[in-house]
């Protein structure tokens, strides 16, 4: 198979219709029908016809030729030119994810299933809320008659994308590089063909939130006292409550339901530490997160696992409070501004964000854990905000936002730009050990399939024969 570019790879929306395929392992023959038209592995229409044919065997599960329509339908949706990507190509990807997944069965690798019915309905808002759709369009667009089958194949899909990804995971867990293989890794590159660094430069910022009072954290924690009295003492439903009640849009729609895992943090460690403290059908007093106040209930205890419930308000802040945080910052600005303070400095004293303020408002790269960001892949908003400041100059106060804030006001300030350069040892040594790092576990991976495509039963369906596959899905042919 002739390798998709591994950026697009990287994008993909897993969209295999997985089939427990449990019985005997014998291709099924295709069925002629003449009211649909057949595509070649190249996607050009043939003149035949098949209703859903049987693609391939691996291990427990089956590939069908709509799941290859699937894949186009997806990657079309999410605006990716398919003209260079053939269905061959979309095959031997769909191929390793069988095999992935059929493994991570076989290693006793599970799945949480209410956290993949929560990404279900994370998923589907999100198609509404993007397109300014209707769940009638939604079911139309993947050719579904009704919402309960969209929901159960988009299951399927989820838990096989979650069990692959988990699998490939596990297989790059202990992979490491050291300073020898990345200097190795350097020097292996011809010198005309070294990778180009963009544009990067440093970042720092002051932030201020607006403080809330005692008064409104007293008011949140009152009206979850009633809350819970109401539940108890009147049998009113948790559930309906946190539906109508509860600021953590993301699980509102369901009630507030979660599933922790002992052995998995998941949430922070105070909501975390309250969940695993309760009984089965105990209900916690009001307790306090960087989130808001909350209250759990706890529904049931699966071994390591607690399927608990929860209402989160979040205090009120003022327009005062609010004016107060923006009059702050401004006067902060001004003091950096007239040379009474460095930004470095101001951040170390004012600044309200923990994760920065002590490296003098430093932001760090996430991926490569340095200070320096590539203004190429920076985060779109963040680089709208700094794209037109020079260099130790400071930008405007601005309003933002985030998870736990509603509101907050930063400054920023731009330092140390470098501009595009070819890969140096020394300056890039991070980023040159994550593409030595990305290498070598490629190379695990290419180890694993082999070894594993030689020890599952694969069946190709004489229609995908004639691909060239970069990996030996063809090896009964070969033996």
């Amino acid at each position: 198979m002739k390798s998709i570019n591994k950026s697009i790879i990287t994008a993909f929306v897993v969209t295999i219709f997985a089939v427990n395929f449990s019985i005997a392992q014998e291709i099924i023959e295709d069925v002629v029908d003449t009211s649909k038209k057949q595509r070649d592995t190249t996607g050009t229409n043939t003149g035949r016809q098949k209703v859903d044919g049987v693609a391939a065997v691996v291990g427990d599960f089956v590939v069908l030729d709509s799941d290859i329509d699937k894949e186009y339908i997806q990657l079309q949706a999410r605006g990716v030119s398919i003209k260079e990507i053939s269905r061959c190509q979309l095959f031997g990807k769909l191929l390793e994810d069988k095999l992935y997944a059929h493994h991570a069965i076989q290693d006793s690798i599970t799945v949480n299933e209410l956290e993949i019915r929560s990404n279900i309905e994370q998923q589907i808002s999100a198609f509404l809320e993007q397109k300014g759709g209707s769940m009638t369009e939604l079911l139309e667009f993947y050719n579904k008659d009704s919402e309960q089958s969209l929901r159960e194949e988009m299951f399927e899909i989820n838990k096989n994308a979650k069990l692959a990804g988990d699998m490939q995971r596990k297989i790059v867990e202990d992979v490491e590089v050291t300073p020898e293989e990345v200097r190795e890794y350097y020097n292996s590159i011809p010198k005309d063909s070294l990778p180009i660094f963009g544009t990067e430069l440093k970042v720092a910022q002051i932030v201020v939130i607006p403080e809330v009072s005692e008064e409104a954290k007293q008011a949140v924690i009152d009206r979850l006292k009633e809350y819970k009295a109401d539940v108890i003492e009147n049998g009113a439903s948790f559930t309906t409550k946190a539906v109508f009640y509860s600021d953590d849009t993301a699980a509102r729609s369901k009630g507030g339901a979660y599933t922790l895992n002992r052995k998995r943090p998941q949430m922070v460690k105070e909501f975390r530490d309250v969940a695993f403290s309760l009984q089965e059908g105990e209900i916690s007093e009001p307790f306090e997160t960087d989130f808001g106040f909350h209250i759990i209930l706890l529904e049931k205890i699966r071994g390591q696992e607690y399927d608990v419930r929860h209402i989160l308000l979040r205090p009120e802040i003022t327009n005062e409070s609010v004016l107060a945080a923006k009059e702050k910052i401004t006067k902060v600005k001004e003091r950096i501004e007239s040379g009474d303070l460095t930004f470095a400095d101001a951040a170390r004293e004012f600044s309200d964000e923990e994760e920065t303020k002590f490296e003098g408002g430093q932001l760090i790269n996430p991926y490569t854990q340095d200070s320096s960001l590539e203004l190429t892949k920076m985060d779109p908003e963040l680089y709208g905000q700094i794209q037109d400041l020079a260099d130790n100059e400071i930008s405007l106060v601005l309003q933002d936002q985030d998870r736990i804030n509603p509101i907050k006001f930063k400054i920023l300030t731009v330092t140390d730009r470098t501009e595009d350069h070819k890969a140096d040892f020394a300056r890039d040594y991070l980023k040159i050990k994550s593409l030595a790092l990305q290498e070598k576990q490629f190379k695990a991976i290419g180890i694993w399939q082999e070894e594993k495509i030689a020890d599952t039963y694969v069946k190709i369906n004489d229609d995908y024969k004639g691909c060239e596959f970069n990996s030996n899905w063809l090896k009964t042919e070969k033996e």
